[in-house]
């Protein structure tokens, strides 16, 4: 329950120091995650969507729609490119939650991403980071070099016929291309401007293929329902938005920053209690 926050302990933004390293987040179960699905019997690519789904994970870019039902709406492979989109272009004012992922806890980002590209058979991700986060894209682009290094992105992951790449892409700092068709416009070197909606893009997104876009946050949480289960998942938080949330407080108060809690708290309580 929502009201439990003051014993909650936090799964994305975890209290271990250098977290960002990757020799830190392994010794700490990192990428487990990763290597159950894409090299165990246990899961399929559909048991993956399933779980997601049936974690009725919402969408922490601001929509709340079904992570996993979002992702079960992409067509089964025919051979042509398929895409991951990653949003973290934070462009509205006082927004900068995913921008402590990149900073704290890279790699849980990075392996959900990549979990979410193998359960939807996805080769290609695209991370869209806004342009002015010059010091988080370096520490993102590190931590994407280590993972690479370990073999968590590339050819063959794990022994498997199963290859994935990441790529980054800066934004402009254009408050519109954090709707999600204006990014697959600005990713695709065009000025970021909405598209008529359908096709959807898991019909037609990055050049007309294919494409899920999904928020930062929002991948980070994959892991997490991996390892532990959708039921663990659900019991964090408000039933109906289950789950840790990060929350961005700033402007007049003790302590401005970011914070991990379940869904559900109130605005009264975070300005009160937590800043």
């Amino acid at each position: 329950m929502a009201s439990d926050w003051k014993s909650f302990e936090p799964v994305l933004i975890p209290d271990i120091p250098n977290l960002e390293k990757i020799d830190v987040y392994t010794k700490n179960g990192g990428y487990k995650a990763l290597e159950k699905v894409v090299k165990g019997n246990e899961w399929t690519p559909e048991s993956v969507v399933n779980e997601v789904k049936e974690a009725n994970i919402k969408g922490r870019g601001g929509a709340g729609f079904n992570a996993g039902l979002k992702w079960s709406f992409m067509p089964k492979p025919d051979g042509g490119p398929r895409y991951l989109a990653c949003n973290g272009d934070e462009s509205e004012p006082g927004t900068f939650k995913d921008r402590k992922i990149f900073e704290y806890n890279p790699h849980l980002f990075i392996e959900g991403a990549l979990i979410a590209a193998y359960a939807m058979q996805i080769t290609t991700i695209y991370v869209y980071v806004r342009g002015e986060y010059i010091d988080w894209v370096e520490m993102m682009e590190k931590a994407l070099q280590d993972a690479r290094d370990k073999g968590y992105i590339g050819k063959n992951l794990f022994g498997t016929d199963y290859s994935v790449e990441f790529e980054i892409t800066y934004g402009a700092g254009a408050y519109i291309c954090g709707e999600e068709t204006s990014m697959l416009e600005s990713l695709e070197g065009k000025r970021g401007y909405p598209r008529v909606k359908p096709p959807f893009p898991a019909q037609k997104g990055l050049w007309g293929r294919p494409t899920t876009i999904n928020n930062i946050e929002t991948l980070a949480n994959v892991p997490g329902i991996i390892n532990n289960g959708a039921e663990w998942f659900k019991g964090i938080g408000k039933e109906s938005h289950p789950g840790p949330v990060l929350y961005g407080i700033s402007g007049h108060v003790n302590r401005p920053g970011v914070y991990e809690l379940p869904s559900g708290v109130s605005v009264l309580e975070l300005i009160d209690d937590v800043a």
